[in-house]
């Protein structure tokens, strides 16, 4: 099962080029940390201002450098449909784990659009997916009921809820039961997500505090009192982080807490810029308050 702390990888850049070799580096810091899980080419690595071979290549690195020590769900949403199922079956070619794929975005798809755009995908790959459900960036929302039938295909397993309303995991486990995976996109919502029966997170965060992220999710799904208390201590350290990465538009907070950590350089690619002097103070104070830095 794909659960845990999952990290929505940043996608470094150097002179606007793919640095590769810090891409890398940044694999194995999280194989090396307690990151249960990647994802490469989604929101947080940029994907839409990645070239079609770019997309691909950041795939590539992350299933080669995990090497089977972690699985890798490569992000390959599209809002064209032939899009996504080319992207889809050059990751399954490659032996992604799975695939993150978004509902299609600006299009404005009803539901019966939705279906018939994941059912597309579904029929011509054998890879797992998980539906990234997030209004927020797609305008469209998808519905528990389109999910549910979704979920009756052969590789739909899963949703990312970044929706952010809580009831819905709730309205999913019922309508599904424990089988459909349930991961939040919202790292400040992750202790309520898990409690109401979710499995995991895609974070933001993790990719500059994959021990705590990692540490906090195997606790939170504890069902020992000590360790669940353990698990809301952590959340209230990672709090402040999960709040600075959204204070300017994501990956650009995130990127410059990466560089000061030494991680990766902060540069991110038109239309996002980089981050403003009062949001470079959120972000060192979140992480000096996490004993980060």
């Amino acid at each position: 099962m794909f659960k845990g702390s999952n990290v929505a990888l940043v996608t470094p850049f150097k002179n606007d080029k793919l640095d590769d070799e810090t891409y890398i580096n940044l694999i194995h810091f999280h194989i090396q940390n307690g990151t249960n899980g990647l994802v490469p080419a989604g929101t947080t690595g940029e994907s839409p201002t990645l070239s079609h071979d770019e997309h691909e290549r950041v795939i590539e690195l992350c299933v080669k450098e995990s090497n089977g020590k972690l699985p890798v769900f490569a992000g390959t949403g599209s809002n064209s449909t032939e899009e996504a199922i080319s992207l889809t079956t050059h990751a399954e070619k490659i032996g992604a784990t799975g695939a993150l794929i978004v509902t299609p975005y600006y299009n404005k798809p009803t539901q019966e659009g939705l279906y018939q755009h994941y059912k597309a995908i579904n029929d011509k790959c054998g890879l797992p997916i998980i539906i990234y459900n997030i209004p927020g960036r797609s305008v469209i929302d998808m519905s528990v009921d389109t999910m549910a039938r979704l979920f009756e295909l052969k590789n739909i397993i899963g949703v990312k809820d970044a929706t952010g309303d809580l009831n819905r995991v709730e309205q999913t486990l019922k309508k599904m039961g424990n089988e459909f995976i349930q991961l939040t996109g919202n790292d400040d919502n992750a202790l309520e997500f898990n409690k109401r029966g979710g499995v995991g997170a895609i974070s933001v965060t993790a990719n500059i505090a994959p021990k705590l992220c990692s540490d906090f999710q195997k606790l939170s799904k504890s069902e020992n009192n000590d360790e669940i208390k353990e698990a809301e201590k952590i959340d209230k350290i990672l709090q402040p982080l999960h709040h600075a990465m959204f204070v300017e538009s994501n990956p650009s907070p995130v990127k410059y807490a990466a560089k000061l950590l030494n991680l990766c350089d902060d540069n991110v690619r038109l239309p996002l810029v980089k981050v403003t002097a009062e949001t470079k103070d959120i972000v060192k104070k979140a992480l000096h308050s996490a004993k980060l830095v």
